[in-house]
């Protein structure tokens, strides 16, 4: 047995070494050049902080949700062009080290400041400014939330659609339905049957040690055919030994995150232990933590944040890693307002994201959403993926004023 570790051990690193440098490329599109006067350039940015309430409490192993704390990024460029994206860290340093509070201070005192001179003429202008943001090590929330929006300025700027500057294309993507944590079994059935009579695609099901294998086969038994999965959220221990043969006995679509936040050694030695796909969410904090996961076998599906690894191109990066190596890829929420909603269904328009995204309509979460006409279904369970030169065009400026709690603009052009 220890002969066998030995070689299984001494293979893996063989081909991480061999594969550390790999860096598949997609099929982004370099045509769009603005040059001399018409380059972008950023004129100021302005920070909010805005407090919504969600229409319903959410609970999930990390505690009850009711409102989002959000903070949104505008940027002007000197031609008058606007781009505006959203930081999806929550209030607490639960799901991830990063919070509103966290992600201000870096976005005001490290990041927005290295706008001040540049300059982007070309999409690899918006990869290399990916680039440099690494320079500040973790925060990826907080870098993303730059990122995207100097994306989203880029698009508003040349009037071309965001998903082909990520190379993606016009598309309806399938949605799934992310159901918490439910004070009876009868309610969480209710919400199943409802989200089947509207079309959603799979459900999703919160669970917890103790609150899993009840829940889950509840739905089961009643819509049999329906794609079925768990999100554990980091909640369960490599000794909770029972109940991984009774949830594998179950068919289900995968089990996300089931271990430690920031795994990938003992979700391997899971994965190899079962027939269900395991996906990694908290665990993929880069792109190259897509390659790694890969290479140990600690997955065999990943839910892709933009917010999570960085932005769009450390996204884009990641979505070639999981098609490189044949493993399943969706585009998980965060709760997020119209205005992540649209930059989330603009990167799942890339051909790689095959299966359905936790990204639904305005309305299941907030009774008013910053963004006009909101985020509704083409058709029952499917969101299309819009011709849109950035999103500030659908913002609603005067619901944003109202739900704004504080601000700040820092100015680099006059």
């Amino acid at each position: 047995m220890v002969a066998q570790h030995r070689r299984l051990h001494h293979a893996v690193m063989e081909e991480i070494v061999q594969d550390s440098t790999a860096r598949p490329s997609g099929g982004y599109t370099d045509t769009i050049v603005v040059q001399g006067d018409r380059a972008l350039q950023v004129k100021r940015c302005t920070l909010r902080r805005i407090h919504m309430p969600l229409r319903t409490p959410t609970r999930t192993s990390y505690g009850v949700h009711t409102s989002r704390d959000v903070i949104i990024v505008e940027l002007e460029t000197v031609h008058g062009a606007i781009g505006v994206s959203e930081c999806v860290a929550m209030r607490e340093p639960t799901y991830t080290e990063e919070t509103v509070f966290t992600a201000w201070h870096i976005l005001q005192d490290f990041l927005v400041g290295r706008l001040r001179d540049k300059v982007f003429e070309t999409p690899a202008d918006l990869r290399d400014f990916s680039d440099g943001l690494l320079a500040v090590r973790g925060n990826a929330m907080a870098r993303a939330s730059l990122e995207m929006a100097v994306w989203d300025a880029f698009a508003a700027e040349t009037q071309t659609p965001i998903h082909l500057l990520l190379g993606g294309q016009e598309r309806e993507i399938p949605v799934g339905i992310s159901l918490g944590m439910e004070s009876s079994i009868g309610r969480l059935q209710e919400r199943a049957l409802q989200a089947a009579e509207d079309g959603y695609r799979r459900i999703k099901v919160k669970v917890s040690p103790g609150e899993d294998l009840l829940p889950l086969r509840a739905i089961r038994s009643l819509l049999p055919d329906m794609p079925l999965m768990a999100d554990a959220n980091s909640a369960y221990r490599t000794a909770d030994e029972a109940v991984w043969a009774e949830l594998d006995e179950l068919s289900l679509m995968m089990i996300e995150q089931p271990l430690a936040h920031d795994d990938l050694v003992d979700h391997a030695a899971l994965q190899r232990r079962l027939r269900t796909p395991l996906c990694l969410d908290e665990s993929i904090r880069s792109a190259d933590d897509v390659r790694r996961a890969a290479v140990l076998g600690a997955c065999r599906i990943i839910n892709l944040k933009p917010g999570r690894v960085g932005g769009f191109e450390q996204s884009r990066r990641a979505h070639d890693f999981a098609v490189h190596y044949g493993l399943g890829l969706w585009c998980g929420g965060m709760y997020e307002t119209g205005i992540g909603r649209l930059h989330n269904i603009a990167l799942c328009s890339l051909p790689g994201f095959d299966m359905p995204t936790d990204v639904g309509p305005s309305e299941r979460y907030f009774v008013e959403d910053v963004v006009n006409p909101p985020v509704t279904f083409s058709r029952p369970g499917h969101l299309r993926v819009e011709e849109l030169h950035g999103v500030a065009s659908r913002v609603n400026w005067t619901l944003l004023d109202r739900y704004t709690i504080d601000s700040e603009t820092i100015h680099f052009r006059h």
